[in-house]
Formats: C-alpha cells, structure tokens, sequence
C-alpha cells in the first residue's frame, strides 16, 4: 500500500464526511423554517439518496474508463457547488435542487474505495479498506456535533462552512492525489469494450457467480443497519425516556466503536481468518445484537448489547466491500462499488419510512427483531 497516497486519500475522505456531517443535523431545521410538515422533510431528506441511487453507479463506472482522480474531483466539485446553493438558498425549490446535485454526484466515497482498491493487493484489501471506513466514520462522528454548534450562528453557516471544506478538498485533489490508474492501463481499457459505461454490462455483472450473492448480503446489511441508524432515536425516546441528547452521544459511542474495528481490528482479523469466515460469524453477531437491542430493557443492557452490534458491522461492512473488489475483473472495479453505494441509498430511503410503521403499527421491539 502506497502511504504517500493513502494520507491524502484518508484526508479527503474525512473532510468530506466532516462536511457532509455538518448539514444533517440543519436541513430538518432550515426546511421548518420553510413552513414544511413532516411528510415534506422526510422527502427532503430522501432527495440526496435518491440522487446518488442514480449517480454514485455512473460515477464509479466512469472512473474504471476515464480515471480516479477526475470522477473524484467532479464529485466533489458538485458537493461544493451544492453546499454553496443551500447556503444562498431562498426557496424550497433551490433546497431541494441543492439536495439533489449532491446526492448525483455523490460517488467520491465509492470513487475513493477505488482507489484504495488500486494501491492495494488482494491480501491488504480489507485493511486498506477500514482505513476509508475509519475517515467516514470519524468524518461522521464529529461533523454533527460541529455543524450543530455552527448553526446557532445561522443555518447558513454550517453550509457555507462545508463549502469551504470542499473547496479545500478540491485542491487536495488536484495538487496531493495522483491518479491511482497507470497509464498503461487507461489505453488498455479504452480498447476493451467490457470498459465502456454501459448499463447492460453493469447488469451483466450481477450475473456473474459471486457478485450477486454479495451485493443482496450488502443490501440486507445496509438495509438493517440503516433502520437501526434512522428509527434509533426515537426507540430510545419512547422506550428508555432519554432526549436527543443522549441519543446522539450514544449514536457516537457506536461511531467510536465501528472506526476503531476499521482503522485497527480489521487488518489483523482479515490475515488470521478467511473473509467468508468473517462474514458469516460477524452476521451471525449483529443478528444476536439487533435481537438484544429489540429486547433492551435498560440503558445499560442497551449500551452492552451495541458493542457486538458495532463490532460486527464494522468487520461485515468492510469484508463484504473487500470482497466485492476481488469478485470482478480491474475494469468493473469502480462501477461495481458504485452500484454498491446506490443500492445502499436506495435502502437509506426505505429504512425510515418501514422503521417507522415497524414501531408505529407492531412495537417498540419490531425494527429491531426485523433487522
């Protein structure tokens, strides 16, 4: 594994999650000062999945034809050129527009597993991975708490801060990253009609032996976890009395826990165990977990039970992407993170809305027993 191009991969990686972290906690926010109801910020919210269920498949796809580096800087270009609309905006229409832009052009996250996919054999793969995972999540962790104090000042604020932060990650593009793909290999790939962007060879992909088995694992795992994420809040309100508050610094206390099993944990587990291993233990895990998070009957029962359910889901998520990488040949690479990264948007839209009936119409334990 390169260094001299992980540091700067890890740094982008982060400041765009940092960014990205900063506006969740303030779009409910500025929507409310819009007059919309509930129903109309939950469709807000789905705008930016939405979008990248479209663009992260093509934007990943691209890179294996056209480069890393170039998909990597027009995705973030977009994310800037979003934040700043949402920072400027005065209508709803202009936030929703500036929702949407960021989601199509979302695919700098799938773009950078690329890369990383690039620089590392198939032995270093899952490490290297964790090593993104950990930026994400530690990107994730302190961009709520930061863009929450930011917005005090105006909603305006955090948006224009995140653009800032893109803006920085555009010229770390430019003058720190160089192109992961050789030159070699980019003639080679303009000659070879498997390469082009095509959608029927994106869906001829998922035929292949491995490739669907994996991508349905992704979709089920992404799925549970999202409606944990989404609905987790709430359960805790209704169930352990406990305000936002708490709610988000337990949120963090599981963030802690998932990018230390990514940045440290994982590359010694992936050399001791076969990734097929890891999968079917580490599900088996998270299975018992979710079940213990459904049945909690205390705040210190539930603290216990998310140290397996962190756990598990950071080695789950990380082998299921190493292992993708290995399931398909060089020039597919990109498109099939891509359409990974789609699909998991895809369930980010589902998961509220059916976490939601879970607990409203069957219990307070069904999203939990459902995941």
């Amino acid at each position: 594994m390169k260094k001299s191009s992980l540091i700067p991969l890890f740094s982008i990686v982060f400041v765009d999650m940092l960014g990205f972290g900063f506006i969740i906690p303030i779009i409910p926010f500025i929507a409310l000062n819009y007059g919309l109801n509930p129903f109309m910020i939950g469709i807000l919210l789905s705008t930016y999945p939405f979008g990248q269920a479209i663009g992260a498949a093509v934007i990943g796809r691209l890179s294996d034809r056209f480069g890393r580096k170039p998909l990597l800087l027009l995705s973030i270009t977009g994310t800037f050129l979003s934040l700043l609309l949402l920072g400027f905006s005065r209508t709803v229409v202009l936030i929703f527009v500036s929702r949407l832009l960021d989601g199509l052009t979302g695919g700098n996250i799938s773009v950078a597993q690329s890369y990383i996919t690039d620089l590392t054999d198939e032995q270093n793969r899952a490490k290297g991975l964790g090593l993104i995972g950990a930026a994400f999540g530690l990107g994730f962790i302190f961009g709520p708490a930061i863009g929450g104090y930011l917005s005090q000042f105006g909603y305006q604020v955090p948006a224009f801060f995140s653009a800032g932060l893109a803006f920085i990650n555009i010229f770390l593009v430019i003058f720190m990253l160089p192109e992961s793909l050789t030159k070699e290999h980019m003639a080679e790939l303009k000659n070879n009609p498997k390469a082009k962007f095509s959608l029927k060879v994106l869906l001829e992909t998922l035929k292949e032996p491995i490739v669907g088995p994996l991508l349905h694992s992704r979709v089920y795992y992404a799925l549970a976890f999202a409606i944990f994420q989404t609905i987790f809040a709430l359960y805790v309100q209704k169930k352990l009395n406990l305000d936002a508050k708490s709610a988000g610094f337990i949120l963090a206390y599981v963030g802690v826990l998932v990018v230390f099993v990514q940045g440290v944990i994982i590359g010694p587990i992936t050399k001791k165990y076969s990734e097929k291993r890891l999968m079917i233990v580490s599900s088996a895990v998270l299975a018992i977990g979710f079940l213990g998070w459904a049945l909690s009957p205390s705040l210190v029962f539930l603290l216990i039970v998310l140290i397996p359910i962190s756990f598990s889901s950071g080695v789950l998520n990380t082998v299921l992407r190493s292992a993708l990488t290995k399931s398909v040949a060089k020039e597919k690479i990109g498109g099939i993170l891509g359409l990974s990264t789609s699909l998991e948007s895809i369930t980010s839209i589902i998961a509220p809305l059916l976490g939601g009936f879970l607990m409203g119409n069957v219990g307070l334990y069904a999203p939990g027993i459902f995941s």
